[in-house]
Order: structure tokens, then sequence, then C-alpha cells
């Protein structure tokens, strides 16, 4: 019975993956925020090779976005990780590595968050807001690491599948307008080291055409800082 109940607790919460359940019970795990607006967020970074790429691109858009880094990877680049902050843009958790969640490690999930959130504070100089656990499973054990580090847990209302080999620069544009509305937070990827070779230029060259789709809604692209997420700390719907 302990173990059932031990791994209930580690799984349960990991049915936020699926999006019709978290936007219908954890809408702050769905990213909605102001209706006027969507949130632009990049994981897996950063990446000395093509994050400078994207933050040039967001330049030239006038878009200012959420990086969430993995604390290994900034680890070894944390000029890069500052030169993103020095831009405008926002340093999010995204944990110290990109591994799979499905064996119970509490106390390691609370290690490796606590440490990546330290880092992040230590390059931006402020302490991180959020967090996104790796391939956005959210596990009993991520769930309580998020809430010991004081990070807010944000997954994503639409995304690109730009992580793959057959991502296109069209078909990630169509894919981010699939989910597109206001409030929305919209999931890219600004490195391939946990996706396919090279499949960060079907992200990079869509990138003009999904901020232009959200403009020509009205919508203002930015940081989820000012997306104004909704309900509670880790997600949960509040009554």
């Amino acid at each position: 019975m302990a173990a059932a109940g031990l791994a209930a607790w580690h799984v349960g919460p990991a049915a936020a993956w699926l999006p019709g359940v978290r936007r219908a019970l954890w809408p702050a795990l769905d990213g909605q925020g102001d209706p006027g607006r969507v949130a632009l967020t990049f994981d897996d970074g950063p990446d000395p090779v093509t994050t400078p790429l994207f933050l040039r691109a967001l330049d030239r858009l006038s878009v200012r976005a959420t990086f969430f880094v993995l604390g290994e990877r900034l680890a070894r680049a944390p000029e890069l990780g500052r030169s993103v902050v020095a831009e405008g843009h926002e340093l999010a958790v995204h944990g110290w590595r990109h591994d799979r969640p499905w064996t119970p490690r509490p106390l390691r999930d609370v290690r490796e968050v606590a440490r990546a959130a330290e880092l992040v504070a230590d390059v931006a100089g402020r302490r991180p807001l959020w967090y996104r656990p790796p391939y956005g499973v959210l596990t009993g054990g991520r769930r309580a690491a998020a809430r010991a580090a004081g990070l807010r847990t944000v997954l994503w209302s639409a995304w690109g599948r730009d992580w793959t080999a057959s991502a296109t620069p069209r078909g990630v544009r169509a894919e981010v307008a699939r989910g597109l509305r206001g409030g929305a937070t919209v999931l890219l990827h600004d490195s391939d080291a946990m996706c396919a070779p090279g499949s960060w230029r079907s992200a990079l060259d869509a990138l003009p055409g999904v901020v232009a789709d959200c403009r020509a809604r009205g919508l203002v692209v930015g940081r989820l800082a000012e997306h104004g997420v909704r309900d509670g700390r880790d997600g949960a719907a509040r009554r």
C-alpha cells in the first residue's frame, strides 16, 4: 500500500501534461494570463551557438521572452545567461539536467531544482519566478521541489512541435497558431540539445511569423513576468 501511495503521489500530477485537463483544471499550469498578451518562452538552453541567434531575432522583432534554462548548461555558459538578462529577457528554471522523471527521487529533485534556481539567481542578479519540468511532466517530487525553491510551475498553452527532425518553419508557425489565443503561453526551443539535430532552425525561422500572428490579433508578446499568470503558486486551481 505504501508503494502504491508513493507511486500515486509521484505520477498523479503528470495528468496536467494533457492539454484539455490542464486548461480546465489548472489554468496557471497552462500559462493562462492577461487576455491581451502572449508569453513567449524557450526551453533547453542556453546554447553558445544557437541562443545568440534567437536573441538577435528577438531584438529585431522588439520582443522580450522568458528562457527556461538547464542548470548544467547555464553553468557552462554563465556569460551567455548574463547576456540574455542584459537584453531584457527573463531566465527561468528548467531543472539541472533534462532527465526522465518516472522514478521517484524527491530528495534529488529538491536539491537539483534548488541548485538550478540558485545558479539562475546568481547569473541574473534576481531570484527566478518560474519552473517548467523537463518534458513538461510534473511529478509529485518536482512539484514539491518547485514549491520548496519558491517557484511557480508553468507549462504552456501552445507549442510549435519544433523539436522533431521533420519540423519546418511553416509547420512550427501553423502548430503554434492552433493553440494561439489571448492569454496563451507559447513554447519553443532555442537549442537542439534535447531535440533533433538542427531542429532549432525551424523555430528560429518561424519566429517572425509567430510574432506577426500574435500582433495581427492585437496581442502583446512578452515575458512571463508581465503575463499575469493566474491562480496558485504550483498551479492548483482555486475555487
